[in-house]
């Protein structure tokens, strides 16, 4: 508890990976940095539509940038903005309540979820550079999510990731997989807005080899499930990312432990390929 402690204190001041730094970002030109890494991920490379502003500014920015924190990793033998590789947005009940929403809330009910006691936290614009998705970087940014909990004492994580594409039937395996093997227990689990609401529920569960399934998922959404994951009920279709959402639920009570040791290991690395999440987690 001491080293997680510890780990905890230094998202301020930085922790130093060989040449990575993991950090919260200490400034709006640090954010804006971070906007800049977003729009060549989700617009330049994914494709996404931008709106307003952001393609003149090439920055990828909305009302919730102000409110959160940034989580980064930066390598420190690159220069400017492009230093900054990683980042996940994190934004806490207690800095929600007073914003007013969070932006989960847009797509899923999340009223089970804020029903639980204690500090929730809302993971979103998860992005990474991608000349480090394969290893290290990946590695610190889950590591800065185990140190970011344990030092706000957060009961849990939640967000949406999301499956590259809108039409549902094409993502039919891994959707079926996620509802049928690891759908968030029912007094956790949030549910699509019913004007939102696309059923999961596209194949029989004796048509999803449990294998073939988990090697479907995105490998954002295949990371989150060896964490220890679940998912909510319904996914939702975000025409601007060009993505398909489901809604990312981590009960921190159940698996921290778990979650720090993996996360403090280089093994796998490869495997854990994260890639981006531009609808939330």
């Amino acid at each position: 508890m001491h080293e997680a402690n510890s780990e905890a204190a230094l998202l301020e001041t930085g922790i130093m990976l060989g040449p990575l730094e993991l950090r919260l970002a200490r400034d709006e030109s640090e954010i804006r940095a971070v906007q800049r890494l977003r729009y060549r991920v989700f617009y330049d490379e994914m494709k996404a539509k931008p709106i307003g502003s952001m393609e003149a500014e090439g920055r990828d920015f909305d009302e919730f940038d102000e409110v959160c924190d940034h989580l980064i990793v930066r390598d420190t033998k690159r220069d400017g903005d492009e230093s900054i590789v990683g980042t996940y947005r994190l934004l806490r009940r207690s800095v929600a309540e007073k914003f007013g929403k969070f932006y989960t809330s847009g797509e899923y009910d999340i009223s089970k979820l804020l029903a639980v006691e204690g500090e929730l936290v809302e993971l979103g614009r998860s992005c990474v550079d991608m000349n480090y998705r394969a290893g290290a970087a990946v590695q610190a940014l889950l590591r800065g999510l185990g140190a970011y909990s344990n030092q706000h004492d957060i009961r849990i994580m939640f967000g949406c990731a999301s499956l590259h594409g809108i039409d549902p039937d094409e993502l039919a395996r891994p959707l079926s997989y996620l509802h049928h093997h690891l759908q968030a227990p029912d007094a956790i689990c949030p549910r699509a807005l019913d004007d939102l609401y696309i059923d999961m529920n596209r194949l029989p569960i004796e048509e999803i080899d449990a294998i073939k399934g988990r090697s479907s998922l995105p490998p954002l959404i295949k990371g989150y499930a060896r964490a220890g994951c679940r998912f909510g009920d319904g996914a939702v279709i975000d025409r601007q990312f060009n993505t398909t959402d489901v809604c990312v639920v981590l009960d921190m009570s159940v698996i921290s432990d778990k979650f720090d040791k993996r996360y403090k290991k280089d093994e796998d690395a490869e495997d854990d390929d994260l890639g981006t999440g531009p609808g939330g987690a």
